[in-house]
């Protein structure tokens, strides 16, 4: 299982935290973006994002919690992220699944916890990745939803990497670890004073 950092909450500032995610062993940095429809918050300034990551010596794991993603996969990509994951909730997401790939930026498809996982079957030849929603999007620091977990099961392991984002900490993630190849862990390590002792706790 490897381990995708989430700066969505903090106790620094965005450029220090980001700063404190690269010397860590973290295997990604996760970077969650909201346009204010999709989800109420917003926080999508793209030409700051461009500006803190474009050295990162991390792969981007993208999260676009936005209505419209077109824009956003455009301009994003000259960050060369490995994933960029769109909400499968928003209206045609195979257009910018396939605009995504033509990128060649590995895809993914991110399931909220109401959301029905037979929805990823539209999607399979468009599909690198889903991630599984274990909050509701759009605020860090929410507690897990064990429910979502079942979810896991029914994606096809052969096919597509699995993801699960939302209250992960050293006791959930014993949960899912066994079960997922990513776990995205926000708070519980951009909250604390030691990022690396907390990437310890997820993985022992």
């Amino acid at each position: 299982m490897k381990v995708s950092v989430s700066f969505l909450k903090y106790q620094n500032s965005k450029e220090e935290t980001i700063k404190k995610i690269m010397a860590t062993h973290a295997d990604y940095i996760h970077v969650d973006i909201m346009d204010g429809l999709f989800v109420e918050a917003k926080n999508d300034d793209l030409d700051e994002f461009i500006h803190l990551l474009k050295d990162s010596k991390k792969p981007l794991d993208i999260h676009l919690m936005v209505a419209s993603p077109k824009e956003y996969i455009d301009k994003l990509k000259i960050l060369n992220p490995e994933f960029i994951t769109i909400q499968a909730e928003i209206l045609n997401p195979l257009v910018y699944l396939k605009q995504i790939k033509s990128y060649n930026i590995r895809a993914g498809l991110a399931i909220n916890p109401d959301t029905d996982i037979n929805i990823i079957n539209n999607y399979l030849n468009y599909l690198d990745l889903v991630l599984i929603m274990s909050v509701y999007p759009g605020m860090g620091g929410q507690k897990f939803i064990p429910q979502v977990t079942k979810k896991i099961k029914m994606i096809p392991r052969d096919k597509l990497l699995v993801s699960i984002d939302g209250g992960i900490n050293d006791e959930t993630i014993k949960i899912v670890r066994d079960d997922v190849d990513i776990c995205v862990s926000g708070s519980f390590v951009c909250m604390s004073e030691d990022y690396e002792k907390q990437l310890e706790k997820l993985l022992t």
